[in-house]
């Protein structure tokens, strides 16, 4: 198991210790096990897909739990029929699991689907309106205004 030293950076910085327990913890909690496995997206500035392989696994089988900045997905062994078979190879999954994905603030999930044995979740970030950054005038005599990405205003200013 390799070991992240950040050591030095909590010397040098103040105010980031969640951040470097979320990097430790997480080192520590993914190091065994990569079951079901799972990619994340990013689509756009604050859309995010989270898709997992769940073969197997029916909608009422997984459990999806949004907390504030923890989303968990759970997965629940299914009891199987017996209907006098045997198996001779069982190379599908079909064990429970439990994946913890740490969340930003302000991120949501959106919705999830589950269509050909695959989970997905859209997650979206949502940042207040108070939170964004405001242009703040000199001399205090007109509205303040929020600040846009110059990308778009390039874009607005060329139409």
């Amino acid at each position: 198991m390799s070991r992240f030293d950040l050591t030095p950076y909590r010397r040098s910085t103040v105010g980031f210790d969640r951040l470097f327990d979320l990097l430790e913890n997480q080192a520590r909690l993914n190091a065994g096990d990569n079951y079901p496995p799972f990619n994340i997206s990013r689509s756009g500035e604050d859309n995010y897909r989270i898709t997992l392989a769940v073969a197997g696994f029916r909608p009422q089988d997984i459990d999806i739990t949004a907390q504030q900045n923890l989303l968990v997905v759970q997965g629940k062994k299914r009891e199987e029929l017996d209907d006098g078979s045997q198996f001779i190879h069982v190379g599908i999954a079909n064990r429970g699991f439990e994946r913890r994905f740490e969340l930003a603030d302000f991120v949501r999930v959106e919705r999830a689907d589950l269509a050909d044995g695959l989970l997905i979740i859209d997650l979206v970030r949502e940042v207040p309106e108070a939170m964004k950054p405001k242009k703040i005038p000199v001399g205090g005599q007109q509205p303040l205004q929020v600040v846009t990405n110059e990308a778009d205003d390039r874009s607005s200013n060329a139409a």
